[in-house]
Parts: structure tokens; sequence; C-alpha cells
């Protein structure tokens, strides 16, 4: 596996590299060995999986508040998407910052989100699936989110919004989040 830091601090994409021979393939999409070596969360005790049958679905800007945050480590294994972060630690240096990173079945990477960041995607093919590493259950008081049409961020979605769910639509503008990551 091969680790790239993003311009987000704490956020990386992570690259798979697989070991080819006449039978196809074989990687490691997860080591904790590795993740270790590089100060990341190593336990993750939730694995999920979102289906979206149409292109353009958008799903975010997600997480989850303290003391519930989790680390997510995210995954297209079917169609293609636009994978979106925002870091939302008032103390970090990338403060309001987002990143978008095209995910697909064929480049098989992968995106470590840290603790403190918002989350959301939008599917660039139909028939798109997405696997998330959790590192925190899912607690739905906790449940929280930014629109993702926030004027505080102006995100140039690529495509536009074919289905979104009613709560996505309504989450408010990032300052009356009102979130406190340290």
């Amino acid at each position: 596996m091969r680790f790239l830091e993003t311009e987000l601090q704490g956020a990386w994409l992570i690259d798979v590299e697989p070991v080819s021979d006449n039978r196809g393939f074989f990687s490691r999409t997860f080591c904790v060995k590795e993740f270790a070596a590089r100060g990341l969360e190593t336990n993750f005790v939730q694995h999920n999986l979102s289906y979206s049958p149409a292109r353009g679905t958008l799903r975010g800007m997600h997480f989850q508040k303290p003391p519930h945050g989790e680390v997510k480590v995210v995954d297209c294994v079917k169609g293609a998407i636009w994978d979106v972060i925002i870091d939302i630690r008032p103390h970090s240096p990338t403060f309001r910052q987002w990143r978008s990173f095209e995910l697909t079945a064929q480049n098989r990477r992968q995106l470590y989100i840290p603790v403190g960041f918002a989350h959301g995607f939008e599917t660039l093919s139909d028939d798109s699936e997405v696997r998330y590493l959790m590192s925190a259950f899912y607690e739905p008081s906790a449940g929280s989110g930014v629109r993702h049409d926030d004027p505080a961020f102006a995100i140039p979605w690529p495509l536009p919004v074919a289905v979104i769910s009613a709560k996505d639509q309504i989450w408010p503008d990032f300052p009356s989040a009102n979130v406190s990551f340290g």
C-alpha cells in the first residue's frame, strides 16, 4: 500500500499495490502495521456498504458529533464517485478547507478521513457501491451534517444533483452546525 498525504491535515489517499499474475491480482486493502506506522487509526468496529443506482446521487455532508467522532476509510468498489471532505476542526491549520478525490472501481483508491471532517460524495456513474471502514459505531443522536451547497465552501459538484435524501437537503449552513472538534 502506498500512502499519499493530502493537503488537508490528517487525511490520506491510499493506493493499493496489486501483485499480478495469470490469475489476476492480489492486493492488501488494510494493514494494521502500515496504518499504525503513520499514526493512523487501526481499530475499525463497523464495515458499511452503500449502493446508489443512479448517476448524480449525492450523499452528505455527514459527520458524527463528539464524543462519537469517527475515522472513515472509504473506497468505491463498483462505479465511480467524486468524494469530498471538509475539515471542520476549529483548531486545525486546514479548518474550513475542502478537497475532492475521484474514487473508482478501476483506480481502487481509498480515502482516510480523520475525526472532525464532514464527508460526502456524488456518484459519477450508475450502480455505484462504496465501502466504509468506521472507527466508531453509528450513533443516531450524534449524526449531523452541513449542506452540500453551503456557500461557506462553494463546492462545485461535477453533476447536477439527481437524487438526494430529504435529510441531506435540510442540513444547516456550517456556522449553524454547532460542532466542536478539538
